[in-house]
């Protein structure tokens, strides 16, 4: 079917039949599923910082015993970033709590 088809059936569909009209629904009320996803998250990320802060002590590690001074600089610099990775997460999970722990 060529395009004006398209619109004049879907108009006509529109115009005979009544739109329903659904009643409210409560919004807190299907909210477990968000918080469930929402703290898999937060476990997430946090399990991501420590594995990535201990990825990186060895990496440390194996630059300076293996004479290699940019693998040991490399993992200085994600032990930084790890680090300020825990520290957003951690600041970021209370917000998360306190906006959504509201609407629950």
């Amino acid at each position: 079917m060529s395009l004006p088809l398209h619109v004049a059936h879907a108009a006509h569909t529109l115009l005979a039949g009544a739109v329903s009209n659904p009643a409210p629904a409560d919004p807190t009320n299907g909210s477990k599923g968000t918080n469930l996803l929402l703290s898999y998250a937060k476990w997430g990320s946090l399990i991501a910082c420590a594995v990535a802060a201990v990825v990186s002590g060895g990496l440390m590690g194996i630059g300076h015993l293996s004479n290699r001074p940019d693998s040991a600089d490399k993992g200085k610099r994600a032990l930084i970033w790890s680090l300020g990775g825990v520290i957003v997460t951690a600041c970021a999970i209370p917000m998360i709590n306190t906006v959504f722990g509201a609407s629950a």
